[in-house]
């Protein structure tokens, strides 16, 4: 299984890839793999989260529409709430996107989060890694954002956070620690009319209170995702970001550093704080793969 088969072979071919992954991720076979899609991305990867019923499904769809329009590639990952019975996703985004199952430019997985309180799956780094390598956009939507779910900010290169009419003042997206999270803001359901305003106005209000990246102003857009209103714009935000990142190694460096603290969130996870420890420097090289080095230390610890 290499990343050429993979990408040769089809939807098929990255399903069962994925699958082998979550069965034995530190079998010589899944570390080749990723450690050879961690070394050649294409993707840009686009993060997306927001409380529940903001409608980032349908805005996903939208995207996705947009996206395959342009004749670019897309994977989307779902990470949904997970059932108590089976721990599978509960709600299976598959059946909620409206795409042709016949067009090998779209991949669609849905992953449960199960015990995970950052709004993603623990598969997610993997999946985003191996697809990064295949298409031209890779799609996140998180389970939904509260006050911890902000996982997201550490495996995308641009977050999208979606916010509804109706749904607080500047002082809540304050609380929620909404700043902190986006290099896009989205007000959905912006048919709404006055409260998309009124939401709009209130984010605006709340990001101008917190220190924003240099050399980047965080657009709050407008976007009725029915209509189709709105998304060129939302797609043209999202390219310009990602020309952003181009520039002077930013997109480099943030994708090293965003692996080099899942290497540690992964140790920490395996073996604790104290196998974190006798690990010792977990520091990444611009070469180093994340997987090689969590299979060797799983050798050692």
């Amino acid at each position: 299984m290499t990343l050429s088969s993979v990408g040769a072979s089809g939807k098929v071919a990255l399903a069962r890839a994925l699958a082998r992954i979550e069965q034995a991720p530190d079998s010589d076979e899944v570390v080749d793999l990723l450690s050879e899609a961690y070394a050649a991305p294409v993707a840009h990867v686009v993060g997306m989260t927001g409380p529940p019923g903001v409608g980032k499904s349908t805005l996903m769809n939208a995207l996705i529409r947009s996206w395959r329009a342009d004749g670019r590639r897309v994977a989307c990952i779902a990470v949904d709430p997970s059932s108590r019975r089976s721990g599978g996703a509960l709600l299976g985004d598959r059946t909620r996107l409206s795409t042709d199952p016949e067009d090998q430019g779209i991949f669609v997985r849905s992953m449960a989060a199960r015990d995970r309180l950052g709004g993603l799956a623990g598969l997610t780094v993997s999946a985003m890694v191996l697809m990064r390598a295949l298409y031209d956009v890779v799609l996140i939507e998180t389970v939904g954002v509260g006050q911890s779910e902000t996982e997201v900010v550490g495996v995308a290169d641009t977050v999208l956070f979606c916010v509804q009419p109706g749904s607080g003042d500047s002082l809540q997206f304050m609380k929620a620690g909404i700043a902190e999270i986006p290099h896009v803001v989205v007000v959905t359901k912006a048919d709404m009319g006055a409260a998309a305003r009124r939401a709009r106005a209130d984010v605006k209000g709340a990001l101008s209170l917190a220190e924003e990246p240099a050399g980047w102003s965080i657009p709050v857009l407008m976007v009725a995702a029915m209509e189709q209103r709105g998304v060129d714009e939302l797609v043209a935000a999202i390219d310009a970001h990602a020309a952003y990142l181009s520039e002077g190694g930013r997109l480099a460096s943030e994708r090293q550093a965003q692996a080099g603290a899942w290497l540690i969130e992964a140790v920490r996870e395996r073996f604790g704080r104290e196998g974190v420890r006798r690990a010792g420097d977990l520091r990444l090289a611009a070469d180093d793969s994340p997987f090689r080095r969590l299979a060797e230390l799983a050798q050692r610890l």
